[in-house]
C-alpha cells in the first residue's frame, strides 16, 4: 500500500496524459444529455461523489448517484432519456456495475465507463465512451492509486461537460500529490492519537465530502476502525453526540473552499467539547483550530480532492503497521468485490 500510495504522482501524470486528448470525446457525448447518473460501489462510489459535486457546483447539470438494485434486483425500467450515466469501477469486471450501465443504456442514456481495467474490460467494452485510467497494477486490497486516477477521469469528464474551471490547474495535481507523500504534516501524532481509540467521525463538506468518506472508508477496512464518513452538516444534525474522549474528529477541507469556515467552526466546537479534531488541510486556520495537522494540497478547491486523500492514505497504512495490522491485505476482502 505504501509503494502504491508512492506511484500517484507518476499514476497521474500517464492519466491525464492518456484522457485530456479525449475532452472532445466527452464533449461531443455530453450534447446529446442534460443530467448525469453515477453508477458504483465502495471506493468508486466515493470519487462518484466527488463527480457530482463537481458537475452540479462547476458544470451546472443535476447529477446523482444511482441504486444498483433498481436495475438488478428490482428490474424496473426507467427513462432515463437526455441521461449521461457514468459507471466507476476500479477493476472494470465487477458484474453488477457492468450490468447496471447494460440497464441504463437500455433505458435510453449515453455511457461512460471509467476504469483501469483496460479497453478490453467489460465495463469498458459495455459502454459508448470508456476513459481508461492508467495507474497500472495495484496489488494492495485497499484502493489508491486507482482512486487517485479516478477523479483525475472524472475532472476531464467535467472539462468536457463545460466546467467552469481551468484546465491547467490539473497538471499541478501530480506535483501536489508528490509534496503532500513527502511531507504529511504531523502524521506521528494523529497515528498516536487513534491508536487507542475505537473510533473516529470524519467529517468534511461539498467537493471534501469525497474525501471524508474515501477516509472513513479505508480506516474501516486496513485498520478496523469504527469510521463514520459525514458531511458537517448532517454531524451537526445530531451525530456530533457521539464526538467524545474516545471518539475524535478527523475533519477535511480545502484552503480555498466555501465550506472551509464552517470546518474550523466544527473543529473549535469539537476541542472546546474536550474531544481531539484531527484536520487535514484547509490551510493555517484548520490547523490551528485542531488538535494535530496533516496537510493539504496547494491546489484550487475543484481538484484538491485529488490531495485531500493522500494523508488519509498515509495515515491508514501507518495506522494499520501500528496497529499489528497488514493495511495490504484486510480480512474478508479481495481486490474485486462482486455484489448481487
Amino acid at each position: 500500500m505504501r509503494s502504491e500510495i508512492a506511484e500517484q504522482p507518476a499514476a497521474l501524470r500517464a492519466t491525464l496524459e492518456a484522457l485530456l486528448p479525449r475532452v472532445g470525446e466527452v464533449r461531443a457525448l455530453g450534447e446529446q444529455t442534460k443530467s448525469l447518473l453515477f453508477i458504483a460501489r465502495g471506493t468508486s462510489d466515493n470519487a462518484a461523489v466527488y463527480g457530482r459535486y463537481l458537475i452540479e457546483s462547476h458544470a451546472g447539470r443535476l447529477a446523482a448517484l444511482a441504486a444498483p438494485s433498481i436495475a438488478t434486483t428490482y428490474k424496473r425500467k426507467l427513462d432515463l432519456d437526455g441521461v449521461l450515466a457514468v459507471a466507476i469501477s476500479q477493476s472494470g469486471k465487477t458484474e453488477e456495475i457492468v450490468e447496471t450501465l447494460a440497464w441504463a443504456k437500455d433505458c435510453g442514456a449515453a455511457t461512460v465507463g471509467i476504469t483501469n481495467g483496460g479497453p478490453d474490460s467489460p465495463l469498458a467494452q459495455a459502454a459508448d465512451l470508456a476513459l481508461c485510467t492508467e495507474a497500472g497494477v495495484e496489488k494492495a486490497v485497499p484502493a489508491t492509486k486507482t482512486y487517485t486516477t479516478q477523479l483525475a477521469a472524472l475532472a476531464v469528464l467535467a472539462i468536457g461537460l463545460g466546467a467552469d474551471v481551468n484546465p491547467d490547474d490539473l497538471q499541478k495535481v501530480p506535483d501536489a500529490v508528490e509534496r503532500l507523500i513527502a511531507e504529511p504534516g504531523d502524521l506521528e501524532a494523529v497515528v498516536e492519537g487513534l491508536a487507542d481509540k475505537p473510533g473516529v467521525v470524519v467529517s468534511g463538506r461539498g467537493l471534501a465530502f469525497s474525501t471524508a468518506l474515501e477516509t472513513a472508508l479505508k480506516l474501516k477496512e486496513a485498520c478496523y476502525l469504527h469510521a463514520m464518513g459525514l458531511s458537517y452538516a448532517d454531524l451537526l444534525h445530531g451525530p456530533i453526540a457521539v464526538v467524545d474522549e474516545d471518539t475524535p474528529a478527523l475533519l477535511v477541507a480545502a484552503e480555498n473552499s466555501p465550506t472551509l469556515q464552517g470546518t474550523v467552526a466544527l473543529a473549535e466546537r469539537v476541542v472546546s467539547a474536550g474531544a481531539s479534531a484531527f484536520t487535514v488541510g484547509g490551510g493555517a486556520a484548520l490547523a490551528k483550530a485542531g488538535t494535530a495537522a496533516l496537510n493539504g494540497p496547494d491546489l484550487p478547491e475543484w481538484v484538491a480532492p485529488m490531495g485531500l486523500i493522500v494523508p488519509g492514505q498515509l495515515l491508514t497504512e501507518a495506522l494499520a503497521r501500528r496497529l499489528g495490522i497488514d493495511p495490504d491485505a484486510p480480512r474478508g476482502l479481495n481486490k474485486v468485490t462482486q455484489t448481487d
